[in-house]
């Protein structure tokens, strides 16, 4: 995500009161790490998943509320210590994804949760079966369980029996989870030829995207060459692998649980009505015309003619400059001060408790995420940096995840996250609080045009194209349902491109190949709509921000506070937002319209 950042220097007296971070995280807080205290928490699991089930023959609709919640905190229980253990197995993982040991630590962990959830699967399909007049009586008296209550019950249609569950949940370990590990060692283990400067290298994934930004032209184009070069070689298996994990979606989502299209598992999951989503994509073709005079302005800024995919990330002649890590967490740290000292303190918690992992490495797994595991422990973020400016924004993003799952701490471990499209809403605002320090700061013009064009980049980055894989995915999830090819497939998602872009980008014949390379597309289906929505969401609230000034902050921070202890449409309901309105998402677009205007008064 790129954010063109000035230099800025700090005086010494600054320098020498700024404490250092380590950028290594410490996973001792959840285990240890001998295997022998590995075997004793899942021997703990074992003893309270055997406490629920002793309670099976009580389970009647005439429970008293006392001994139902009883049982709720005893799953409770299970789940904070699942997810610690599961959490552990898969950063260690993300470490080295080469490493055999790490590697089967996972499987052998998600094998063990696995089937000890499996044997609490009747107490979800207990309370599915309890009519709505004893449902109602005792979530009445659930507190922060409520919600995640009334999800178990959302589901109802779309559960099967027991056995069925049982069958399909070890299913996945070896089917859909094994195949998205083979995605991640196949793809994260890909090493990349470049020559820069009359030097060749060999890099992995993440060096070479940052060569996508370099100042030449003739790097960047190299560096996509190198990078679907590389991919293009792996079509077969990648091809293969996709089509594998859409039939499997299908046979399940579908085929056994009834759900009308593959994305509607998806916005079951997220909450969000199927209308809400349709509106927000729409909205975001429609205005994919506000992005092709974006690139327009920039190709005659930047002097790109004509522009080219290859080079829509081309950066302004401000940005040339390399960041060191402690200067990236400063920037970030007091760009969140600016705005909230509470949300700095807690972004600073994560780099105090050693809840970091920053640079890149040969074999670490590829981009970066936070892991918020249960409410209370400083959340993990796992990061890739390499000294470029759109790092920091990344920074910036993660810890903002970090700091939501911090604001949400009182709420239950069921509760505490919110659904995905709002999951996002911390992250993007946290990038958008450093984008706009930035801007505040800065009076030369020139810089203020690399600091908007950053921004857009960003955005389109992160609202247009996701928006596009998700309507890339809904047409290849039938494609592949009919049986399409690697290649029919390469061919749609080319069309896609053509239609994104119009005529304001030339498109390289192997840009065919680019969703290969989109992990979310592999592991989590219709995933990336939630950055649209997280986006431009985030574009009407900082747009409140600016219009109310102080007095948002408190409702902001409320927002954060709730975390997943409400529906999405109620929680935005209290900021006054309508997600299903056309005219809400159009309200996001007139934004980005008005920084295209902005950027070309400086030209």
């Amino acid at each position: 995500m790129a954010t063109q950042l000035p230099v800025r220097r700090a005086s010494t007296s600054t320098r020498a009161a700024r404490p250092s971070y380590p950028d290594r995280w410490d996973l001792t807080h959840l285990v240890k790490g001998p295997s022998k205290e590995i075997d004793a928490i899942l021997s703990q699991l074992e003893t309270v998943v055997a406490q629920i089930e002793s309670a099976r023959p009580t389970l009647t609709p005439s429970i008293t509320g006392q001994d139902f919640q009883a049982l709720l905190r005893l799953s409770e229980t299970f789940a904070q210590g699942s997810s610690k253990l599961g959490a552990y197995a898969y950063l260690r993982f993300s470490e080295n994804t080469k490493d055999a040991a790490a590697r089967s630590l996972k499987a052998r962990v998600e094998e063990r949760l696995t089937a000890l959830s499996n044997r609490l699967l009747f107490f979800d399909l207990w309370w599915q079966s309890v009519d709505d007049t004893n449902a109602a009586r005792l979530m009445a008296d659930a507190g922060d369980f409520r919600y995640h209550l009334e999800t178990i019950r959302r589901f109802k249609p779309h559960t099967l029996t027991e056995p069925e569950e049982k069958i399909v949940h070890l299913k996945n370990v070896t089917g859909r989870s094994a195949i998205h590990t083979f995605y991640d060692v196949v793809t994260n283990g890909l090493t990349f030829t470049l020559t820069v400067g009359g030097k060749k290298k060999s890099v992995n994934r993440e060096g070479l995207m940052a060569y996508v930004r370099s100042q030449k032209a003739s790097v960047r184009q190299a560096a996509y060459q190198e990078l679907y070069r590389v991919f293009s070689t792996q079509q077969d298996l990648l091809g293969e692998i996709y089509k594998t994990l859409v039939n499997d979606w299908k046979s399940e989502n579908l085929s056994l649980r009834h759900f009308a299209a593959p994305i509607a598992t998806r916005n079951l999951s997220n909450d969000v009505p199927d209308q809400a989503v349709d509106v927000l994509l729409t909205s975001c073709a429609k205005n994919a015309d506000i992005f092709h005079a974006y690139f327009s302005l920039k190709a005659k800024i930047c002097k790109i003619k004509p522009m080219n995919r290859y080079h829509i990330y081309a950066p302004h002649r401000t940005e040339a400059k390399k960041y060191k890590y402690a200067d990236a967490v400063r920037m970030v740290l007091d760009a969140y001060r600016g705005f909230s000292p509470h949300l700095a303190d807690l972004a600073e918690q994560v780099f105090r408790d050693r809840h970091i992992d920053g640079p890149t490495r040969p074999g670490k797994l590829g981009g970066a995420y936070c892991y918020s595991t249960v409410p209370g422990m400083t959340p993990y973020v796992m990061l890739n940096y390499t000294g470029e400016a759109r790092d920091i924004a990344t920074m910036a993003h993660e810890l903002g995840h970090a700091v939501h799952g911090m604001m949400a701490k009182d709420h239950s471990v069921f509760t505490f996250h919110s659904t995905l499209p709002l999951a996002e809403t911390a992250s993007v605002f946290g990038e958008r609080i450093l984008s706009d320090a930035l801007m505040s700061q800065e009076r030369n013009k020139a810089v203020r045009q690399g600091l908007l064009l950053s921004q857009l980049d960003d955005i389109y980055a992160t609202v247009l194209r996701q928006a596009y894989f998700v309507r890339f995915e809904k047409l290849a999830h039938q494609m592949v349902a009919d049986g399409a090819t690697g290649d029919q497939l390469a061919k749609a998602y080319f069309d896609e491109l053509r239609q994104q872009f119009g005529k304001a980008v030339k498109l390289p014949d192997e840009f065919r190949w680019e969703w290969l390379t989109i992990p979310h597309i592999f592991a989590s289906p219709f995933y990336c709509y939630a950055y649209s929505f997280g986006n431009l969401l985030v574009l009407a609230l900082y747009r409140m921000y600016k219009e109310q000034g102080a007095a948002f902050v408190p409702k902001y921070l409320n927002l954060l506070a709730t975390g997943g202890s409400e529906a999405p449409q109620a929680i935005l309901h209290k900021v006054g937002v309508d997600m299903t309105s056309e005219s809400f998402w159009q309200s996001g677009f007139d934004t980005i319209r008005e920084m295209v205007e902005q950027l070309e008064e400086t030209m």
